[in-house]
């Protein structure tokens, strides 16, 4: 069912409580190196300004220890409060707490068309504890909830279950980036058009066993690719050199080629190195036949061609892990091949979060792929089939 947005509430001179995902990174001077989770806010934030509403913003930052240490100043989120007042050409202002007596007053100050950004909600060890009583004080600063944090979907903190559950009969949306995600990630692979292929690399397949095993059983073709699939050429009593292996998930390998037969597609050849470098001397040789000394670092030119021409003639396309270390040319072939046969595609493409939207932000394909997700951990748990409490807790429309 779809939820409720933030633009089906009338939201004017109302306080709108947002969780938003601005765990921005930031260098030694607290300087934001990268601005782009605040930016992706914006739709929600000026939708809520726009028509008159009370705004105040929630996030996390970093891994504090929460327990008011100067080492935690680091994470504040001051920094992002200051950026955003740059963003919207307005003051932004700030509460040096979370909950507690200054952000009381500076929540009760608040007119309409104003912006509040609370300080880290994990400087409250409350907040991944998911504390009834830290959400219930959340709540009560607000008309209005808004989840536009989709990095942090999958989890049950209290800024993400808590305070919405806390809302009682108050109107708790969806922002426009979950609304989004949601649309992209559950509607499309519940209804794909097909062909429906996944492509999934990364470097371990206990971190995709689950995925593997949901996309299995819905798609059409699934590409392995990355170091898991030394774990799958070990499985076929190949040999891998001294390629990154899991021995002990060489049984769980078996069992999903044998469910995946005739979806499962696994690399013909293997591009290795003798040593983790770009200088290395290198050799290109059949899947399972990786010598002693050297190790694979991408897939081979022909696994590159095979997974083009699949991916090519896809009408739904699910991508999350790269093929190789794609930081590191020459191992990064196999997933510019990847990225550029979805760019040259006209299927519906949906890249789940982490390494593989930083490839293809690197590789300059993010604008040819229909969706690049927010959250890496998310978008994985969602592929896994599960189901999210911070969205489920929300409004149906």
């Amino acid at each position: 069912m779809a939820k409720k947005t933030i633009e089906d509430v009338d939201v004017s001179g109302k306080t709108v409580l947002m969780r938003v995902d601005f765990n921005v990174p930031l260098d030694d001077s607290q300087n934001i190196t990268d601005d782009r989770r605040i930016v992706m806010a914006l739709d929600s934030i000026k939708s809520v300004l726009d028509r008159g509403g009370k705004l105040i913003l929630m996030s996390h930052l970093g891994r504090p220890e929460g327990n008011g240490s100067p080492e935690d100043q680091k994470y504040s989120l001051k920094p992002v409060a200051d950026r955003l007042g740059e963003i919207l050409g307005t003051p932004v202002v700030f509460s040096t707490d979370t909950v507690g007596s200054y952000a009381d007053s500076k929540v009760s100050a608040l007119e309409p068309g104003m912006t509040l950004v609370l300080e880290n909600l994990r400087f409250n060890k409350g907040e991944k504890k998911g504390d009834a009583d830290f959400a219930a004080k959340l709540a009560s600063y607000a008309d209005i909830y808004c989840n536009d944090a989709f990095g942090t979907c999958h989890r049950k903190d209290a800024s993400m279950v808590g305070v919405p559950k806390a809302m009682g009969s108050k109107p708790k949306v969806v922002g426009f980036l979950v609304n989004k995600e949601i649309k992209y990630l559950t509607e499309t692979i519940s209804n794909p058009q097909r062909p429906f292929v996944a492509i999934l690399g990364g470097a371990k397949v206990s971190d995709k066993i689950k995925v593997i095993d949901n996309l299995l059983s819905i798609c059409d073709k699934v590409l392995i690719g990355g170091a898991m699939a030394y774990t799958f050429s070990l499985a076929q009593g190949g040999k891998v050199g001294g390629s990154l292996v899991e021995k002990d998930k060489v049984d769980l390998a078996k069992e999903l080629m044998e469910k995946g037969e005739g979806v499962l597609m696994l690399p013909v050849d293997t591009h290795c190195g003798d040593d983790f470098s770009s200088s290395c001397n290198k050799l290109v040789v059949n899947a399972g036949e990786i010598p002693d000394g050297y190790e694979g670092l991408d897939i081979g030119p022909e696994t590159a061609k095979l997974y083009a021409e699949t991916v090519k003639s896809a009408k739904t396309i699910v991508w999350n892990g790269p093929m190789g270390v794609f930081e590191m040319p020459p191992f990064d072939e196999g997933t510019k091949a990847v990225a550029q046969a979805i760019a040259d595609g006209d299927g519906v493409s949906i890249i789940g979060g982490g390494d593989s939207a930083a490839a293809v932000q690197q590789l300059g394909f993010a604008d040819q792929v229909s969706h690049v997700s927010t959250g890496g951990g998310a978008s994985l748990a969602m592929l896994e089939g599960q189901t999210f409490a911070a969205v489920e807790v929300l409004d149906e429309k």
